[in-house]
This record gives C-alpha cells, sequence and structure tokens, in this order.
C-alpha cells in the first residue's frame, strides 16, 4: 500500500495543471487546495469560468476560453500556429494530437471573435523591431508554459480554489452533451478515442439526479392516473 500510495503522489506531482495540493488516501480522491477533486467534481458552471477568465492575464484571457469551448488539451492549444487555421477550420496535426489523430474544428461564435483578438496580438514589438508570431497563442512570441500561479490566482479570486485547468476539458465535454451534441461529433472535437473515456466526463451530479427523480415521479403519477380512469371505465362498462 505504502509503495501504491508514493508511485500514486509521484505521478500527482508530475502533472503540470495542479497549482497546489495536498494529498489524503483511503478517501474517495485528493484535495486539491481546498476542493476536493473526485467523480462528483471539476467542472466549471458558466458564471464560474467567466469568473476565473476575467482574472486571467492577456496571454491566458483567449487560451482558456479556447480550452472551455472545444475540450482541447493544453498541449494541442499549445502547438497551434497560424499555418493550422484555414478560413473557418482549425486543424489540430497528428503529431501535436495526444491520441495521434489528426482533427478539426470550425469557428463560429464565440471563437471567430476569439481567433480574431489572437490574429490582433499577432505582432510581436521588440528592441530590433516587430514580428509576427508563428503561434497562434503565445507570450511575447514564446509558446506558453507553466502558468501554474497565475491559474490559482484566478481560481482563488473566483471562489473555486483548487480547480484544474483540465477542468475546463471535462467541462467542454459535458457541455456538448448536454446541448445535444452527438456523443461521436463530440469525440472528434474534444479528441477522446473511446466511449469509457468519455463517460468519465459526462457524469451526472446532483441537479441531474434530483431532476430524474422529479421526471420518474411525474411519470408514475400520470400512469397511476391513467390506470385509475381505465379503471373506473371498465366499472361502467361493467355496470
Amino acid at each position: 500500500m505504502i509503495r501504491y500510495a508514493k508511485r500514486l503522489e509521484d505521478v500527482v506531482s508530475a502533472w503540470s495543471h495542479i497549482s497546489v495540493y495536498s494529498h489524503r488516501f483511503g478517501g474517495t480522491g485528493f484535495l486539491f487546495g481546498s476542493a476536493e477533486v473526485d467523480a462528483r467534481q471539476g467542472f466549471f458552471s458558466e458564471i464560474e469560468f467567466r469568473s476565473v477568465a476575467s482574472n486571467l492575464p492577456g496571454d491566458l484571457a483567449d487560451f482558456s476560453p479556447f480550452g472551455y469551448l472545444t475540450g482541447w488539451r493544453k498541449g494541442e492549444m499549445r502547438s497551434l500556429r497560424w499555418q493550422d487555421i484555414e478560413e473557418d477550420v482549425v486543424r489540430l496535426r497528428s503529431e501535436n494530437s495526444k491520441n495521434g489523430e489528426a482533427r478539426c474544428v470550425t469557428l463560429s461564435g464565440e471563437l471567430v471573435e476569439l481567433i480574431e483578438r489572437r490574429r490582433k496580438a499577432r505582432p510581436v514589438k521588440t528592441r530590433t523591431g516587430t514580428f509576427l508570431a508563428d503561434l497562434v497563442f503565445h507570450h511575447k512570441g514564446e509558446p506558453i508554459l507553466d502558468f501554474r500561479k497565475a491559474w490559482a490566482t484566478a481560481t482563488r479570486l473566483a471562489g473555486v480554489p483548487g480547480r484544474l485547468f483540465h477542468d475546463l476539458r471535462r467541462t467542454a465535454v459535458r457541455n456538448m452533451i448536454r446541448a445535444g451534441v452527438p456523443e461521436r461529433v463530440a469525440m472528434q472535437i474534444s479528441g477522446h478515442k473511446t466511449r469509457s473515456m468519455l463517460d468519465r466526463y459526462n457524469i451526472v451530479n446532483e441537479k441531474d439526479l434530483r431532476e430524474a427523480l422529479e421526471k420518474t415521479q411525474t411519470y408514475l403519477t400520470a400512469a397511476a392516473e391513467e390506470q385509475r380512469k381505465r379503471h373506473s371505465a371498465e366499472i361502467r362498462t361493467v355496470q
């Protein structure tokens, strides 16, 4: 058990998206900051995400919404170059995809505005002049690397300390499914290869369970009423 716990701790410490964490074993999950991450958590509501995004520095102000809307991984977004965008299509190369398969998203709504902001942010001024950044998401022309401190500050100010950047991926998938997007399409956008991995993110919450029970009770009440009416009609027929 100790050996297993040590290996698990090593894995946790290696995750680049974890800002501050404390761990415990024997429970339902880990404590990241002050929030317990288990099967019931790890998602952002629309209001929570927008609050976090408003507290992020300029370099991340577009990076995080792209992840929130598409479910793409950090490394995949970091790899995007302007040559990967053709008209209204953003293409992820296979060599930059975690699952090894190329995929794409089409630009619409908020994503159109986001890419236009990135286009305006492409020129980078230096002491010797100005050049155009090759990367879509960048920090002064360089790749966006470690932003754990900025993310931790933004989540704390938004009142959701301990939330992970990877939670944007979970949230994006669940939002797509609940919006009525076919699972096959959602998997193509987010890059999930198997249904089992997708199911991990489409987790029901307490509201879902409450609505499920309410719908069930409504159905049972209606069924009982229908059965009562049918029974009364049969009695009248016999009489």
